[in-house]
């Protein structure tokens, strides 16, 4: 059997004679491509977007569904696409034949690319055994567990604990405070929070303004900030380093350990993340890019990933002949806290040289989304708005009434009320 790549027709025996763009991945940076690539080259290419899932989750608002504080929305994937004029494939990509420029997916299907994204993510394991484990695959069961144990006093000592390795945190700050903000709101105030990482001080990389802010928060709420800790869970008991100090808890909350998605025909590191340059580019293979938290930068962050994402298609778009002069990736980071009370927007230059550090109550971008970006999050927050405007009018009865004079719209009004 011939095992040489052959490219899979989408249009029957007409071969597209436009640049062929293929994007691989079903999520944040994945879209963000997408809805940047669209609108920077329009129509100058082919966009066939593959991706193992039928939908895209809002997942940074996973962490507000237990204390029913909001809802992780989800998006059709076929219909992003065929809005944005893309192909979707559901599937994922197995190999990549850069010689051939073509990918091979799990289901052995060759697509043929000119330029190739890949925004697979990474790969979520447990850090510790003895822990309930927040990430991407939520266990909710677990976590309202916790909160039920904790309002009805059955534990003493609850400790949230980042992975030595991590460095975005955000969430797990988000979830301590909501939950020590329920547990002291249901009169549970013997139960001690605990939140241990490796950072010196709270959401460090966010400026001394925000960890600052962050630092009053966590005292307000009780929780017990330990920094500068390399920590090992082991039974009921925490072991922290330097020093070897100990800690007793019942229960231990932490983030997942992150893994790149090894695609064969793709240099890794010994994580399985891909090295890539400023505009996205992958060393040794022409035509490919990375982006999002596949990708060997260090921090795996939603916003961070779309601004790796828009480096890419305004590469991309300039090599069709679009007027875009391509900019670098320039890191910087926002991160909305939420609190169980007001949400805290901050804003920081990882690079340095992108403004002053920012801290706010109010929002600091727009939309004031959790993933700022430039093309997700305003799409995302159109297609919200137009949901909650057609619920609105699906809970409504609509009136027409024909009034002489404003007297009568008065009339109209007190009659009304």
């Amino acid at each position: 059997m011939d095992a040489r790549p052959r490219a899979r027709s989408f249009r029957g025996m007409i071969q597209t004679t436009l640049p062929r763009v293929v994007i691989a991945g079903g999520g944040v940076a994945a879209l963000e491509t997408l809805i940047a690539l669209r609108d920077l080259a329009g129509d100058r290419v082919d966009i066939t977007l593959v991706a193992p899932e039928e939908s895209f989750t809002y997942r940074p608002m996973t962490v507000a569904v237990p204390f029913s504080a909001g809802h992780a929305n989800r998006y059709g994937l076929a219909r992003i696409a065929t809005e944005f004029d893309a192909r979707l494939v559901h599937d994922a990509v197995a190999s990549v034949d850069a010689k051939e420029q073509a990918i091979r997916t799990r289901d052995g299907e060759w697509i043929s690319y000119d330029h190739l994204v890949l925004a697979t993510g990474a790969r979520a394991t447990p850090a510790y055994e003895r822990a309930i484990t927040f990430g991407e695959d939520v266990d909710e069961e677990a976590l309202h567990g916790l909160l039920r144990d904790t309002e009805e006093n059955y534990v003493d000592r609850v400790a949230f604990v980042v992975p030595n390795e991590t460095t975005w945190a955000l969430p797990l700050y988000e979830l301590a405070l909501m939950t020590a903000r329920q547990a002291w709101s249901m009169g549970a105030d013997r139960v001690r929070f605990l939140f241990v990482t490796s950072e010196e001080r709270p959401l460090a990389m966010l400026g001394p303004q925000a960890s600052e802010a962050v630092a009053e928060l966590l005292e307000s709420a009780a929780i017990e900030f330990v920094g500068s800790a390399y920590t090992q869970v082991e039974h009921n008991c925490l072991i922290v380093d330097p020093g070897g100090r100990s800690f007793d808890v019942d229960r231990v909350v932490s983030l997942p350990r992150l893994h790149g998605r090894r695609i064969s025909g793709v240099p890794a590191d010994a994580e399985g993340f891909v090295s890539v340059d400023t505009y996205g580019r992958v060393a040794g293979l022409p035509g490919v890019y990375a982006a999002g938290d596949g990708t060997a930068f260090p921090i795996k962050q939603g916003g961070l990933a779309t601004q790796q994402a828009d480096a890419v298609a305004e590469s991309i778009a300039a090599a069709a002949g679009a007027p875009v002069e391509p900019q670098p990736f320039k890191p910087v980071l926002r991160g909305m806290l939420l609190t169980g009370g007001d949400d805290l927007f901050m804003r920081s230059g990882v690079a340095g040289g992108q403004g002053e550090p920012d801290v706010a109550t109010h929002a600091l971008w727009w939309p004031p989304a959790k993933i700022a970006s430039r093309y997700l999050a305003p799409f995302l927050f159109g297609r919200d708005e137009v949901a909650t405007i057609e619920h609105l009018r699906g809970d409504h009865l609509a009136v027409e009434a024909d009034f002489a004079s404003a007297g009568d719209v008065q009339d109209a009004r007190i009659a009304m009320s």
